[in-house]
Parts: C-alpha cells; sequence; structure tokens
C-alpha cells in the first residue's frame, strides 16, 4: 500500500506523542529520510514515499520511541550557528545556549582593537565553538583542546569538512598549553557541569547517549572550572577574556571562582535567551 507523505508524517507524531516523546521529531526524521530541504519537505506532503524509505523511517523512528536514542545520532549530524556539524556517541549533542556563548564571544573580540587574538576552546568536543569562532573571525588563531582522542576525531573531521583552521590538541583542558607555555587571550569552554546528584532528573536521550566526560563534574558540577582556574593562572595574558557556559544555579559559583583566581577581574553572569544564568564573562586586567 502507497502512504502519501502527509499520511505517514501524522501517524508518525501520534505514535510519539503515544510514547512520551517529542512529535516534532517525526516531521525532522523523515525529512531527513526523504533527503528533502525544509521547504521541498511541505511542499511534497501529497506525494507517496517509497516503501524502502517508509521501512527505514519506520524502524529508527519505534528505536527512538522505545529506547529514547536521540534523533542527532540517528542522521549523524545536528545544525549549529547556521552549519551542519557531525556528531555520535563521542561527543556532547550541540544545544542551542551554546550558540549565545559564541555570539558573545564573537562580539567580546570584534570589539577589540586587535583582533589577531589566540583563542583556546578547552573540551571542544565536535569542535562547534572552535570551528565556528575560526570561521567567523578569520584573524584569530584558535586551538582546540580534548581529553578524548574520538572527540578530537569528530572535530577533525567537521573541521576539515567546513574548512576551518584550527589547531587540535590532546590533553585536559589546559593542560596541552601548560605543557607548552602558550599565553592564551581569549579562554572559552563549555565543559561538563552537572552534578552527579542532578543525574536522575535528566531525559533518557541526554543521560543514556551523551558521553558521561561531557556532562558531569564532580565538586557540584564546579570541577572543571576550578581545574582550568588553576591551569589558566600562568596562561592568560593580560586584557585576555574568560567566557564559560555555566549551569543555571552556578553564576555566583563561578564568578567568584573566576574573581579569586584572578584578583581585580570584572566577571558578569549573562543570561541565556530564556532568562536563565548561562555564561560567565570575565575581563582579565
Amino acid at each position: 500500500m502507497k502512504l502519501k507523505q502527509y499520511e505517514v508524517l501524522k501517524w508518525a507524531s501520534l505514535f510519539l506523542e503515544e510514547n512520551n516523546r517529542e512529535a516534532r521529531v517525526a516531521e525532522l526524521l523523515l525529512q531527513h529520510h526523504l533527503g528533502f530541504t525544509r521547504s521541498a519537505f511541505f511542499a511534497n506532503m501529497r506525494e507517496t514515499i517509497p516503501s524502502e524509505v517508509y521501512q527505514a523511517f519506520q524502524t529508527d523512528l519505534e528505536k527512538h520511541a522505545n529506547t529514547g536514542i536521540p534523533l542527532q545520532h540517528l542522521t549523524g549530524y545536528e545544525e549549529f550557528y547556521g552549519r551542519r556539524f557531525q556528531v555520535n556517541e563521542s561527543v556532547l549533542i550541540p544545544r542551542p545556549e551554546t550558540e549565545e556563548l559564541v555570539q558573545h564571544t564573537i562580539r567580546a573580540v570584534t570589539s577589540r582593537e586587535n583582533q589577531k587574538v589566540r583563542i583556546v576552546d578547552a573540551g571542544t568536543g565536535s569542535g562547534i565553538i572552535a570551528i565556528t569562532l575560526a570561521l567567523e573571525l578569520p584573524e584569530a588563531e584558535v586551538i582546540a583542546t580534548d581529553i578524548s582522542p574520538e572527540a578530537l576525531q569528530v572535530a577533525q573531521t567537521n573541521a576539515a569538512r567546513l574548512g576551518a583552521t584550527i589547531t587540535l590538541m590532546e590533553g585536559d583542558f589546559l593542560q596541552p598549553l601548560t605543557d607548552e607555555q602558550l599565553p592564551v587571550d581569549i579562554l572559552v569552554s563549555n565543559p561538563p557541569y552537572i552534578a552527579e546528584t542532578e543525574r536522575e532528573e535528566l531525559h533518557d536521550t541526554v543521560k543514556n547517549f551523551d558521553p558521561e566526560l561531557a556532562l558531569f563534574a564532580a565538586d557540584d558540577g564546579l570541577a572543571a572550572y576550578k581545574k582550568m582556574m588553576k591551569q589558566a593562572t600562568t596562561l592568560m595574558n593580560r586584557n585576555s577574556l574568560i567566557a564559560f557556559e555555566i549551569g543555571h544555579m552556578q553564576g555566583e559559583a563561578v564568578k567568584q571562582l573566576v574573581e579569586e583566581s584572578f584578583p581585580g577581574s570584572n566577571a558578569e553572569i549573562v543570561q541565556d535567551i530564556n532568562g536563565k544564568n548561562r555564561i560567565i564573562m570575565a575581563k582579565i586586567k
């Protein structure tokens, strides 16, 4: 039996709702399997779907409903800052909030008289921050670090495909730079910041599929910031900048940590589009 696209979409959306999943996943997954752009997807609603496409779509849909496997692991990519990035089980799936971290960093760099700066993205994962900054700030030198060789391979693939020039270094946050005593002008990071006590509050699509290394941190989620501050004290240039993504309850704690590590610095808590504390921007004198 030949099924029309709108019929399949209607059935799939209801199926996901009945299984307590987001109905919109059906639209995005079907668009992926059909290989359509968004406009072509809606223009072809009354066209029939080839049986082999329908079967592959149904298999992925049921897998998502039953296990919670993220849409991005089924398609192999996620959009970030207008670009498509490869993702897999070795890296954190990009979040919209991180785009705001990137926007604030770009704004801070472009306001500088000299934009030939060294930017370090500590804990780069799939490379979304480092690659975006390299493409948006062509005068900057961008270094991306990660302790996971698998994550660095994903970042390398994304950089090559998107034509971004970045230097990849394996190590624990800033450790590769401290080893070589490479000074830093801009430190940006979206590190693991979820406390272990919050594990059960996470959706299964997150806690069962994103790498634990990229999610959880000791010391109530502050361990990564403490480690980076200790590493950064010998690296940050004068008039440098630190930009961190944070958990929405961590603003004051991370702000205090930065200001204690760099006396005289000016750290600001920035809210995201939803009004939650999400970013620390600190000017290091």
